[in-house]
């Protein structure tokens, strides 16, 4: 008999010899013995946000299965639920072509190495987090192992690249969606999908405390104050933090009073910053804070942020924004010279919502005049702000789904299926 043990986040498998059942073969296990045994899950998060996704999913189903091993490629919260690591989450944060090909060869390696180890495991199922241009290659090899197989958050074929469909329709049984206008997309594709919403919208609150925040960073709670965000990436902050700083120039000429606070996503990220602010924040009044980003979206009246993930993070903190990017000269070149990107928008705000709810301002529109316009507009029209405020509101309520445990509760009904 097969049995695996967690001990301090390690699996362990032991194996004893049973008495032969009558009329069974001694290698063969009964349907009854596979539905009680504790699972083992291989578990492949990339990104910061993978390794809280995959972290509560595991909590989850370990309610489900308390005795249930879990391994993989892990981040610190994915760890502190027990999930032993084959390798840190940090071996899949990547950005950008161009830094992605670097690291091809290396990438290569870690990718045999897992799938060695689930061939070798045989685990009762593979769960990808994110990171697609990693897991789904590997995610396909799993499954022709018969090892069903789940991916976590659904690649972006639906704003680039739609050809992928077709791989990830070979690599993945089930897909969980947080966000409502995936499963159609993908369901068009006969990809199988449950959308799950979103676990941040379960965490922040529906009417966030802007005093309290500020509060808690130490800000003044009176006066205008603007949140500028250019990025979590010393690439970003490096294009950005001049055009934000920029913005902020032309806005104080306008409203002297105004302040300014960022936050620092590492010290990298902070030294780059500061370099900026040394350049061009002469007279501004900003303040720069470690981390904290999600406190510094609630304190401001205004947000100036990159168009990424915390776009997200700035709709559920009902602040109203501005979105601005700038993409290395060759990583825009590819995806725009070869019609990679197929949505009219960038920023998930205005992808959940379905028009222009917020102001996008790309390459060179990010002029530092045309953000601070916007940026002044929002401060005062309170009918500008509500335009976006309402519409934050109606999204976060459709999002918050329990997303963790609807995650698990998608895993468990496909394991059920095929036990």
């Amino acid at each position: 008999m097969k049995t695996d043990v967690s001990v301090a986040g390690v699996c362990i498998t032991s194996v004893k010899q049973d008495e032969p059942t009558s009329g069974m073969p001694e290698n063969r296990i009964s349907g009854a013995a596979v539905r009680t045994a504790a699972p083992r899950f291989f578990v492949v998060a990339g990104e910061v946000s993978g390794d809280a996704l995959a972290a509560g999913l595991i909590r989850e189903l370990r309610r489900h299965w308390p005795d249930a091993c879990f391994e993989g490629v892990t981040g610190p919260l994915m760890r502190a639920e027990g999930c032993g690591s084959h390798a840190d989450i940090e071996a899949l944060s990547l950005f950008g072509v161009s830094e992605v090909i670097g690291q091809i060869p290396r990438l290569l390696r870690l990718r045999k190495q897992l799938f060695e180890s689930v061939a070798q495991q045989r685990p009762t199922a593979f769960i990808g987090v994110d990171a697609p241009a990693f897991n789904t290659r590997l995610e396909e090899r799993v499954r022709a192992l018969g090892v069903p197989t789940v991916h976590y958050v659904c690649p972006t074929a639906w704003a680039w690249r739609s050809g992928r469909t077709r791989r990830i329709r070979k690599a993945v049984d089930l897909m969980l969606a947080i966000f409502p206008f995936e499963p159609d997309f993908f369901a068009a594709h006969h990809v199988p999908v449950t959308f799950v919403g979103h676990p941040l919208a379960d965490r922040l609150p529906l009417h966030p405390d802007s005093a309290a925040a500020r509060e808690a960073l130490g800000l003044a709670t009176d006066g205008k104050l603007i949140g500028l965000l250019p990025g979590s990436r010393g690439s970003e902050v490096g294009r950005l933090g001049p055009r934000f700083l920029s913005a902020a120039q032309w806005l104080a000429a306008r409203q002297p009073n105004l302040r300014f606070v960022v936050p620092a996503a590492n010290v990298k990220v902070r030294r780059l910053f500061e370099a900026a602010l040394a350049e061009f924040g002469h007279g501004l009044d900003v303040t720069v804070i470690d981390g904290r980003s999600r406190e510094v979206m609630r304190a401001a009246d205004v947000l100036l942020v990159a168009s990424g993930t915390a776009t997200l993070e700035a709709l559920l903190a009902k602040t109203p924004m501005v979105v601005a990017y700038e993409l290395s000269a060759f990583n825009y070149w590819l995806a725009r010279g070869l019609d990679l990107i197929k949505t009219e928008f960038v920023s998930m705000p205005n992808l959940l919502a379905g028009h222009a709810l917020v102001p996008e301002l790309l390459q060179e529109d990010a002029d530092p005049a045309m953000l601070g316009a916007w940026i002044y507009r929002l401060l005062h029209s309170p009918a500008a702000r509500a335009r976006q405020t309402d519409v934050f509101d109606q999204i976060h309520q459709g999002l918050a789904r329990d997303a963790d445990a609807s995650a698990a509760r998608a895993v468990i009904e496909l394991l059920e299926a095929r036990s």
